[in-house]
């Protein structure tokens, strides 16, 4: 049995951006035959929660039912750890990123682990592939 997990952290409602970074991790995942976890993050300052029935319901909308897929929805004061809290918890294989959230999270990254290599840190530090979109 495979236990391979991919990670794409998406907004909600679904960008454009998301869509295209949701394709992305969708054949990822079924290239390694891995379970799906379709991330999103709520900011604690930004008011409306989403729930995980809304993201799933606007993912299956656009996709179909993706049969190896988990919903997640977070609250966090910062969009990246909270993606990285959820990478490191659900001991994730690949994540699967926007070019335009890659940014973000080198940024991040330099601060955490002191080096400006994300791909290199989440390897080292979570064992975890980075797949920018």
């Amino acid at each position: 049995m495979n236990d391979s997990l991919v990670v794409v952290p998406v907004r909600f409602p679904l960008t454009r951006h998301s869509r295209a970074t949701l394709e992305r991790a969708i054949e990822v995942a079924q290239a390694r035959d891995a379970t799906l976890t379709v991330l999103h993050v709520t900011l604690y300052q930004n008011k409306g929660d989403v729930t995980r029935r809304e993201l799933k319901a606007a993912v299956e909308q656009s996709y179909g039912r993706l049969p190896k897929a988990r919903y997640v929805v977070r609250r966090g004061f910062l969009v990246e750890e909270a993606i990285l809290e959820e990478v490191a918890a659900a001991g994730a294989d690949a994540v699967v990123i926007g070019s335009k959230q890659a940014g973000r999270w080198r940024r991040m990254v330099n601060r955490v682990f002191d080096g400006p290599d994300l791909e290199g840190a989440l390897r080292r530090e979570l064992d975890c592939e980075v797949v920018t979109v």
